[in-house]
Formats: structure tokens, C-alpha cells, sequence
């Protein structure tokens, strides 16, 4: 009777006894630098010449993010307008065209 392939494979465990698993999983902060990359950030990448090439990653204009626990409800970008439309919708009228008068007015290019 041959062995099966996935049993030769798998290699025995080789974790030292001393290394505390339950440890290992408290060390790192989750999200710790998100704030940081929602204003942008720049890349600096060093060559062996000697010479450096940074790059500057900003957001862009009208992006929008969601917190996670908002995200959970919407697979897609589809989804939070359809959603952000329907809310829009039971705005009243009367609302609706005031504010679109006073942004008129506070834009520029209008």
C-alpha cells in the first residue's frame, strides 16, 4: 500500500517548546500608521550609484475612506453611492436646492 503524498510532505513540528505562542500574538499594534498613509507619504529608495529616487504618494482629490466597520456593509464603491443616493433622496426638496444654491455661491468657478 503506497503512503499517501501529502503525509511525506508535511514536515514534523519543530517549534522549541520555549516560544510562547499566546506572546507572539500580543506584540504588534494593528493599524499603527493609517492616519499617516490617509494624508500620503513618500517613498525614498536608494541606489547602490549613490543616487536617491523619491516618490510622493498623495491621496486623491475626493477620496473618500471609510472605517472598517462601515466598509463591512459595502462590498463596493457602487454600493456607498447607491446607498449616499437613496439618503439624498429623502433629503426634502426645499434642502436639497438651498444647499446647492449656497455652494454655487462659495464656489469659484461658478
Amino acid at each position: 500500500m503506497k503512503k499517501d503524498k501529502h503525509q511525506q510532505d508535511v514536515e514534523p513540528d519543530t517549534l522549541c517548546p520555549e516560544y510562547d505562542l499566546s506572546r507572539l500574538a500580543q506584540v504588534g499594534e494593528r493599524g499603527k500608521y493609517h492616519k499617516a498613509l490617509r494624508k500620503g507619504y513618500t517613498r525614498v529608495v536608494q541606489h547602490k550609484d549613490g543616487t536617491e529616487e523619491i516618490t510622493h504618494f498623495r491621496p486623491m482629490p475626493g477620496t473618500v475612506h471609510l472605517d472598517p466597520d462601515v466598509r463591512a456593509y459595502f462590498p463596493d464603491s457602487e454600493a456607498v453611492n447607491a446607498a449616499l443616493r437613496e439618503l439624498i433622496a429623502l433629503i426634502p426638496a426645499k434642502r436639497r436646492t438651498a444647499r446647492k444654491q449656497k455652494g454655487q455661491a462659495l464656489d469659484p468657478r461658478s
